[in-house]
């Protein structure tokens, strides 16, 4: 895909700062350009929009200014000790201290209570008033300056000003050359591209605080809505930090943002892209956030060509879809006129920036030859239609303008076009010699790296904080009854335990979802988490799984530590490729430059009493187990839920590894294991002194011995573990001896474990509460032929079918008396 046509977009680049974190569409080559140069000082920063501090502006509606906002729950304003810092986990957009760094024009401090005064645009309209259009007359006439050069005074109507001096020659190192290099080096897959490096062709360089989106189907804009969310939280509590600044090690003091405290985020998509589910998703968040007084702000950039490749958007559709979203201010400009571009650009940005609130700039284009690669758009577009497109190209609107306001001759522009075109050209056959990608391992190297020495140390060190220097802020959190001293617990109280160890060792960690504040989620597993760290930390949101799974993308890139919660497993299919397309494939697509550090939390398999069907006993987890890097930890027993979600949580700090943490809702509220009463599925709390000791690393499993543990290996995980502990006990009683191992990771699977306790006894039995297609259990059995297994081996599995309602769900799950009889057969053989 090309950016012919959409050149216009170079000057919402000039309206804004290089600082701002931008997250682009696939035809924004023009602001990749002017990005690429105001950062290397080739173009003039964008003006600081405002007016000296302590100036009215009686444009300003009153309900515009910035209270004190409420939870996302609608709870009680947030006391601002409890405002979300930034975590450790947070990405440092220069990472590569060797590429310059754009500087902002304005340099705002935040006051002593971590607002930032942020001037407005002299310029702007009223609220509720639109934007002037080409041929309207402005609300406010006055001069806005060019963004090409000093000397020269566009007036908002079009109008130029006095000749000014000849353009420069371009420089064969400027930041137009390295940002067509940048280009180029992507379409020829080359391992020298800035971002990807060779795996993927997209606009991003960390220094440029342009942020890789796989997709130009609107998928990455739930997350430019939690990067709004994440950045104005860390900006009310002075978090604003200069890109390139040191990050604090884990667990110590909270970590500023990676951008300055007045930043804005800026996200561009095309016009067919407002009929996605995502983007109906993220403007509707947007603004339903705004409605309830939180403030997000970010700029979205709909590049309107009026195609989205063949189909057209009706007339009218895009427009109307854009002013009708509440909560967020519609800004609107001809894109093929980079003057009015630049004048409503500002506008925008600079109300965005103003207010702390949405907005969409809406930019109608043309699109110049065809929608990508062998696309022939003649077969569903007119010769005549074309050529009224060619003939609204901006680089020539940008040419009139430079004629006309004295710049350069035709003759001059055309020279300085050619010379253009053989530099980019000269550079085309410098970047197809480079080399590539030439093995699977530097394919894969920057894809989940994995440090357990480094993950472990810091388990150990939040241990030594939990015993030392936070033991008072711990004892009161607790209310003075640590959970160690609180008798054994059960799945739920021992995850809740762990989330509120994990808030009071890392300040940038949040936990939201539905129904996880109030209510303290359905099943209480969150409850106390918001009296205990108050309601910027623990809130409610609205009920979307994709805006949700976004707000923890945009919060982890942003310096948090995001623990969003899905209620139930079936919810997250609808918003999968968030933790799929976006999440899982920020690192790979970016060499570690930016990570997505994320423990998402879900209930979810089936066994669930009394609250049944499909949605509630959602057995379905190939979906995860699919996703490359992804950590999918699955605890069965409150004992090493505990350590395991520390393990997440230090992973996504440490490794910036995103997790989802599957909570087996059967075992929930569990206390026994072969007796009523007997209280064996309850679990101790291990004291700080004893989490290192107690570490439980990713890929290991857990052994039981059941009787002489010889002669059959069960392999489970889950609800299975507890059905396999009784079975086993049943085949004790018989004189089988057993080993149950409970794999507690599904990704990546505890290989090792399973292979050397399987060839321990030679007949493995794998009990798998998924479908027997697709399920689990295929993988351990695949692992085990990899890993030389000589021994026998049999499966019992789901059906491949949804889980029923009531009793008849027990015709299509895996039962004890399955298991007991899977493991006859099997040693009968």
């Amino acid at each position: 895909m090309g950016s012919a046509g959409h050149e216009g977009n170079a000057a919402v680049a000039a309206a804004l700062r290089p600082t701002d974190p931008a997250l682009l569409h696939y035809r924004s080559g023009g602001f990749y350009c002017v990005r690429a140069a105001q950062a290397a000082g080739g173009f003039p920063a964008a003006p600081a929009e405002g007016r000296p501090a302590g100036d009215a502006d009686p444009d300003d509606d009153p309900d515009d200014a910035e209270p004190e906002a409420p939870g996302p729950d609608g709870a009680e304003p947030a006391d601002p000790d409890h405002q979300v810092p930034s975590s450790p986990a947070g990405p440092s957009p220069a990472a590569d201290p060797d590429r310059p760094t754009g500087t902002p024009a304005a340099d705002p401090s935040p006051g002593p209570d971590g607002e930032v005064d942020v001037a407005p645009d002299a310029g702007e309209p009223a609220l509720g008033a639109t934007p002037a259009r080409s041929g309207e007359t402005p609300d406010d006439p006055e001069p806005v300056p060019s963004p090409a050069a000093a000397g020269v005074a566009v007036a908002a109507t079009g109008e130029a000003g006095p000749a000014g001096p000849a353009l420069p020659a371009p420089d064969p190192g400027d930041g137009y050359a390295q940002a067509a290099r940048d280009v180029l080096r992507g379409m020829v897959a080359s391992a020298r591209e800035p971002i990807a490096g060779g795996r993927h062709k997209v606009f991003g360089r960390a220094d440029l605080a342009v942020i890789p989106t796989t997709s130009t189907i609107a998928s990455h804009l739930p997350r430019a809505v939690g990067m709004g969310l994440a950045l104005e939280r860390l900006r009310r509590v002075g978090g604003g930090r200069r890109p390139g600044a040191a990050v604090p090690e884990a667990g110590g003091d909270a970590a500023a943002s990676p951008w300055p405290p007045d930043a804005i985020v800026v996200c561009s998509f095309g016009d067919a892209s407002v009929n996605h589910a995502t983007a109906a998703a993220a403007f509707n968040t947007a603004g339903w956030y705004d409605h309830t007084g939180l403030r997000i702000p970010v700029l979205f950039v709909c590049e309107d060509n009026g195609l989205g490749i063949s189909v057209r958007s009706p007339k009218g559709w895009v427009e109307s879809t854009l002013r009708s979203r509440p909560g967020i201010r519609y800004f609107a400009a001809d894109g093929t006129d980079p003057v009015e571009v630049y004048r409503v650009a500002e506008q925008a940005a600079g109300w965005v920036r103003r207010h702390r609130r949405p907005a969409v700039l809406h930019l109608t284009t043309v699109r110049l030859m065809g929608h990508a690669g062998a696309d022939a758009e003649s077969a569903y577009r007119s010769p005549a239609e074309i050529s009224a497109d060619l003939a609204r190209d901006p680089l020539l609107a940008t040419a009139r303008l430079l004629v006309t306001a004295g710049y350069a001759t035709g003759e001059e522009l055309l020279a300085r076009y050619d010379e253009r075109g053989w530099q980019v050209r000269r550079i085309a056959e410098e970047v197809l010699d480079e080399p590539k990608l030439a093995s699977p391992a530097e394919v894969v190297a920057e894809l989940a790296p994995r440090r357990p020495v480094r993950v472990s140390r810091a388990v150990a060190d939040a241990a030594a904080r939990a015993a030392g220097p936070n033991a008072g802020a711990r004892a009161e959190a607790f209310g003075g009854k640590p959970p160690e001293l609180a008798g054994p617990l059960t799945l739920a109280q021992s995850i809740n335990a762990a989330l509120a160890d994990g808030m009071l060792d890392h300040p940038g960690m949040a936990v939201f979802g539905e129904d996880v504040a109030a209510k303290g989620g359905v099943y209480g597993v969150t409850k106390g988490l918001r009296d205990r760290f108050g309601a910027a930390r623990v809130f409610d949101t609205l009920l979307d799984e994709t805006s949700i799974l976004g707000l923890g993308l945009g919060a982890g890139v942003a310096g948090m530590l995001p623990v969003p919660e899905i209620q139930y497993l079936a919810y997250l299919h609808n918003a999968e490729d968030q933790l799929r397309g976006e999440a899982a494939t920020m690192r790979f697509f970016s060499r570690g430059a930016y990570r997505n550090p994320m423990v998402v939390r879900v209930a979810g398999l089936a066994y669930q009493e009394g609250f049944g069907g499909h949605f509630h006993n959602d057995n379905s987890v190939a979906v995860l187990r699919d996703v490359p890097g992804l950590v999918i930890a699955v605890p069965a027993r409150p004992d090493d839920a505990a350590p395991m979600l520390r393990t997440c949580l230090a992973a996504a700090a440490v490794d910036g590894t995103v997790c989802v943490f599957l909570e087996p809702i059967a075992l929930y509220h569990t206390r026994d294991l072969y007796a009523d009463g007997d209280g064996e599925w309850l679990g101790e709390y291990a004291e700080p002194g004893a989490w290192a000791a107690r570490h439980v690393p990713i890929g290991r499993a857990r052994v039981y011995g059941v009787g002489s543990a010889e002669d059959l290996t069960i392999i489970t995980f889950g609800n299975g573990v507890r059905m396999s502990l009784r079975a086993a006990a049943t085949l004790a009683d018989e004189g089988i001896g057993s080993r149950v191992v409970d794999l507690r990771w599904l990704a990546p699977l505890p290989v090792a474990d399973i292979v050397r306790e399987s060839s321990a006894t030679g007949r493995v039995l794998v009990v798998d509460e998924t479908r027997r297609s697709g399920g689990v259990g295929e993988g351990v059995i695949a692992a085990l032929v990899d890993g030389g297994y000589v021994g026998a081996a049999r499966r019992v599995a789901g059906l491949d079918c949804f889980v029923p309602l009531g009793p008849a769900a027990r015709q299509v799950l895996v039962s004890e008396e399955a298991i007991t009889q899977g493991a006859r057969t099997l040693l009968a053989r």
